[in-house]
């Protein structure tokens, strides 16, 4: 035998038995960094597992050849079998993290909305959350668009209201939130030094299924709070604060800045939770307790961004919300804080002519209003007068006097304001509206009517808080006049 290939063939022995006991070494690593791209499928065929063993490093041929099968059971309405394939591409491609985004994607804003059920719908939002939140995340820990699809999920497809089933998401996460937290706003304290049984099964809860850190949830409550933890804009916040902390390498961080400030203004709009004490069903109503952090998001955020026009897109959006304090707040009837805030937007953007022109908030305010009602129009003025009037004594009913007041006042001024207005158009456009005192007297025929949405109970504390005799409204004494319908502001 040749010598030379006697010595070649033991140098590929030797070769072959080193790599045999470093290849387990490498195996170790590859688990430890996070670099395994060899997750075992469960629940696939058998040809498939095989093949996917086979092949090794064409892995990312199957994966496309899963994609292009996936989208045509999509098109062709088997949603279950596309979801399964779904689930078997991720497991391929476990650390390419746009292929969780899409699939979490698909499945809460394309499948979903092929069901009129709202009940089937939050099923697949629900599982969009859950693929990004509790599998995404597990193998890619720092990728930032995952956090970003992540909030924008809570924020966008959960918290806004351009699905229609948006309230029956709210609902379930609410129930939900609240089965966990007992309660809206949680007892940090207890949650970080659990000492109880109940408060340890909450903790539990909160990690395992949630992926929550009390201790993350206490500093998020205390930039940005105090926040409602049963609404999905809290959880927006949640994810991308925590996004910013961790996310690491590729990704637009603006993504998740904005899944900061742009919830927030969200939550300062309809960030209090109120279950109807009459009809038991969620409402929602401004959070005017996080004005300042609101605020103070915004400036955070616009500090943190490099680019001078990302700077002015977010400044332009922090400028709007202040103006949106300053209407909420006279609205309210807390005005001192509305010339504090009007006085504030006008020194920070006095560029802005939208509020510079106006000298006093009064007249900003009413402006707002006028925006938005058409000051020619008399119908929507109408509307705008008796809806205020019916939210008026709602706030009464509810317990908040001063938003009562502070609504009542409003409405006469925006007649007031709709009648200096028009006094010199066309005849048309003369016809006078009704008296404030005729729109309350209708307002409350309606609402105490016994064909009224209200219920008795509602009715009851309404004309109790009115001093109404007991059958106003039952349809005999409706013309008369009720007492103390708007009485005078405090002060």
């Amino acid at each position: 035998m040749n010598p030379r290939k006697v010595i070649l063939s033991l140098l590929a022995v030797v070769a072959l038995v080193g790599v045999h006991f470093s290849q387990a070494r490498l195996n170790r690593d590859r688990d430890t960094l996070g670099l395994t791209q060899a997750s075992v499928l469960s629940n696939a065929p058998p040809v498939l597992a095989f093949t996917t063993v086979a092949l090794g490093g064409f892995r990312g041929i199957i994966a496309n050849a899963l994609w292009i099968r996936s989208a045509e059971l999509q098109e062709d309405g088997k949603h279950f079998e596309a979801v399964q394939l779904a689930d078997w591409i991720t497991k391929l491609q476990p650390h390419f993290s746009a292929v969780w985004v899409h699939l979490a994607w698909n499945l809460s804003y394309n499948i979903s909305v092929k069901f009129p059920d709202p009940e089937d719908r939050w099923l697949w939002v629900q599982r969009g959350i859950e693929l990004l939140r509790d599998e995404g995340l597990k193998y890619n820990p720092h990728a930032i668009d995952i956090y970003a699809e992540l909030a924008r999920q809570f924020h966008h497809k959960m918290g806004a209201n351009l699905d229609d089933a948006h309230l029956t998401y709210k609902a379930h996460w609410a129930d939900e939130m609240h089965r966990a937290l007992g309660g809206g706003h949680p007892d940090f304290a207890e949650l970080l030094n659990p000492t109880t049984p109940e408060m340890k099964a909450r903790v539990e809860t909160l990690v395992s299924r949630y992926k929550l850190d009390p201790a993350l949830m206490k500093k998020v409550d205390d930039t940005y709070g105090p926040l409602e933890w049963r609404l999905p804009e809290t959880h927006a916040i949640y994810w991308a604060t925590r996004g910013i902390a961790e996310g690491r390498g590729a990704g637009d961080l603006r993504m998740l800045r904005r899944n900061i400030f742009q919830p927030m203004q969200m939550a300062f709009h309809r960030g209090r939770l109120v279950t109807n004490q009459f009809t038991h069903k969620i409402e929602f109503a401004p959070n005017l307790a996080m004005i300042d952090n609101a605020s103070k998001a915004y400036l955070d955020q616009i500090a943190a961004e490099d680019d001078p026009g990302m700077k002015d897109n977010f400044g332009t959006a922090h400028k709007n919300f202040i103006r949106d304090v300053v209407y909420f707040l006279y609205t309210y009837n807390r005005q001192a804080e509305a010339k504090k805030w009007f006085a504030y937007v006008q020194k920070t953007y006095p560029q802005d002519p939208n509020v510079t022109q106006w000298a006093n908030v009064e007249d900003y305010a009413l402006s707002r209003l006028v925006e938005d009602v058409n000051e020619t129009s008399r119908d929507r003025v109408r509307a705008v007068l008796e809806g205020t009037t019916e939210t008026a004594y709602t706030a009464l009913v509810e317990g908040d006097k001063d938003q009562f007041q502070g609504l009542m006042l409003f409405a006469e001024k925006v007649r007031s304001n709709y009648v200096d207005r028009t006094q010199n158009k066309s005849a048309q456009s003369r016809v006078q509206l009704p008296e404030m005192a005729d729109i309350r007297r209708e307002a409350l025929a309606r609402m105490l009517s016994p064909q009224s949405q209200f219920p008795p109970e509602f009715q009851a504390v309404l004309r109790t808080e009115l001093r109404l005799p007991a059958d106003w409204g039952k349809g005999v004494t409706t013309n008369a006049s009720p007492v103390n319908i708007a009485p005078k502001p405090k002060g």
